[in-house]
């Protein structure tokens, strides 16, 4: 299983901090909030990841995280010219997913949770090593106050899938689809089939809905005790900075390190 993040987007509503260094490199309390994705993905025993991201920021990206060698993880850099959407960031992926399955997930979104990790090894098949073979795509839903700003799932009176739809005006549910999906590799051919939305970006919602119309959509609910939060705007970025030195402070640990993370994996040595 390998893990993929999208971090290409130009941060129009950061600026002009974005004007000279990506968002994701944007402090989130002590660390960049590029770190927090990595995490996630490797407290899910996800050692091999891809970091998407525009021309003018790789080197920034290789100079902060390197080859990823001092956490035990392998990492790799792929350029999305221009931001069209999450599912071309999963096109322009295809080289490195080459027909294995993969985990996705937003690089400007912070999972905090006890068991998260847990969860995702679940939606994983219990594995996270290359040669486990995720079928179908799995997404991870949030309930939130507002669901108009986000992807949204609904579901009939049995609990199944009724209709995935992107920001709706007036939506059936208040289940989010958050920034973190796994897919099999058949995720790149249905993103090459979707059409440009008319915003002009390929929609993760069209990928989504392939699965669905194949009976092949999983979703797995976060709960309570997790934390899902979009760092878009200079508010959210206080409010997710407020967040970690609170939970930091009182318990004592790091978190979104990908430093522990790996000692907790036992890939590195403490």
């Amino acid at each position: 299983m390998k893990g993929i993040i999208l971090a290409g987007g130009s941060g129009s509503r950061l600026r002009p901090l974005t004007n000279i260094v990506s968002k994701h490199l944007l402090p989130i309390y002590d660390k960049p909030l590029i770190y927090y994705p990595i995490t996630t993905l490797m407290l899910a025993g996800i050692r091999r990841i891809l970091i998407v991201c525009n021309p003018q920021h790789q080197s920034s990206f290789q100079q902060v995280l390197g080859k990823g060698e001092q956490w035990g993880i392998k990492l790799e850099y792929q350029i999305q010219s221009r931001p069209k959407g999450i599912a071309d960031g999963i096109i322009v992926s295809e080289s490195f997913i080459d027909g294995d399955s993969f985990a996705f997930i937003l690089g400007d979104n912070l999972f905090y949770g006890t068991g998260l990790g847990r969860s995702l090894k679940e939606s994983l098949g219990n594995s996270g090593s290359s040669q486990h073979q995720h079928s179908g795509s799995t997404i991870f839903t949030y309930s939130v106050s507002d669901p108009t700003q986000y992807g949204v799932v609904s579901f009939d009176s049995t609990g199944k899938i009724e209709a995935l739809e992107e920001k709706p005006k007036n939506p059936r549910s208040n289940s989010a689809v958050t920034g973190l999906y796994v897919f099999d590799n058949r995720a790149v051919g249905f993103a090459k089939e979707s059409s440009l939305s008319p915003r002009g970006e390929l929609e993760i919602i069209d990928v989504l809905k392939k699965y669905h119309e194949m009976r092949e959509l999983n979703v797995m609910p976060l709960g309570r005790g997790t934390a899902w939060l979009d760092t878009g705007t200079f508010n959210n970025l206080y409010e997710a900075s407020t967040f970690i030195k609170i939970l930091q402070d009182r318990q004592g640990v790091k978190i979104g390190d990908p430093h522990e993370a790996a000692t907790v994996q036992g890939w590195i040595e403490s």
